[in-house]
């Protein structure tokens, strides 16, 4: 397994309730081929740069353990999300 860390950008007009349940999901995604080893949560934060008409992103930062294979997959859920902004998946020197 491979250590990783993502970075997930949330739309700000989200509920907080919606936004959980919705990183859940994203988490049991990890969950099912891997393990979450910490989740930081940044909160709203201005982006550097508008997107879409946006100017701000509620920000997760998750650290996890996944085999390479199981990436593709995650990231395809991700950009298939209308909810998520943007998102950056990569992988840490051990």
């Amino acid at each position: 397994m491979n250590n990783y860390e993502a970075v997930l950008i949330f739309k700000p007009d989200m509920s907080d309730q919606d936004r959980t349940e919705l990183f859940d999901r994203f988490k049991a995604v990890i969950e099912e081929n891997g393990e979450v080893t910490n989740v930081d949560d940044w909160g709203k934060r201005r982006l550097a740069y508008e997107i879409n008409y946006i100017r701000e992103g509620y920000y997760y930062i998750v650290e996890f353990k996944s085999e390479p294979d199981h990436i593709r997959e995650f990231e395809r859920r991700l950009r298939l999300s209308d909810f998520i902004i943007r998102y950056m998946v990569i992988r840490k020197e051990d």
